[in-house]
């Protein structure tokens, strides 16, 4: 699940390209090992959608308007979630303490299991981020790295999609 990646919002973040980045990587992951993706926009018709960068790699996938805040208020997310039978719910987006947050609150009242993509969120305050982090911490949430979460899922350098998986890896690294 990708949260409100909006002209909008990311005029205002922190290190905005290292962040769309990093949600690009997601992203073309997610589309490589066929993990379903849902994109949220809070108000599109005042907010804009989601960037075009965001937009081009998530052509087939779902996307929900909101006004809410935590995209759990929009029935059509809980109805996504048991539509593709999601039990781990991946989460990135913004702004942490807003919207991450409370979505992140909303699905952990369920049965999901939760991982935030640390490197894949982000906040205008990062001390904001710290204070929810250990929040969701205390909580039993899972905060990982993206290129963590998507090796564990791999498992083994003999999985199909490893070679693949390594030249996004390359692809999307820092340097």
């Amino acid at each position: 699940m990708i949260l409100d990646v909006q002209e909008s919002f990311l005029k205002v973040m922190p290190d905005r390209k290292a962040f769309v980045k990093r949600i690009q990587f997601c992203l073309e992951t997610a589309n490589l090992f066929g993990l379903p993706i849902l994109l949220t926009e809070q108000r599109p018709d005042i907010l804009g959608s989601s960037i075009e960068d965001v937009r081009n790699l998530s052509q087939h996938d779902t996307i929900v308007e909101k006004s809410g805040f935590s995209a759990f208020c929009e029935s059509a997310v809980s109805e996504w979630q048991v539509s593709k039978r999601i039990d781990h719910l991946l989460v990135a987006g913004l702004e942490t303490p807003v919207c991450v947050y409370q979505t992140v609150l909303d699905a952990s009242g369920s049965d999901l299991d939760i991982t935030i993509l640390s490197d894949a969120v982000t906040c205008r305050r990062k001390q904001d981020e710290t204070t929810i982090f250990h929040t969701f911490r205390n909580q039993g949430i899972h905060i990982l790295p993206s290129e963590t979460v998507f090796y564990s899922i791999l498992r083994d350098s003999i999985h199909p999609q490893f070679k693949e998986f390594s030249q996004l890896v390359k692809k999307y690294s820092d340097s």
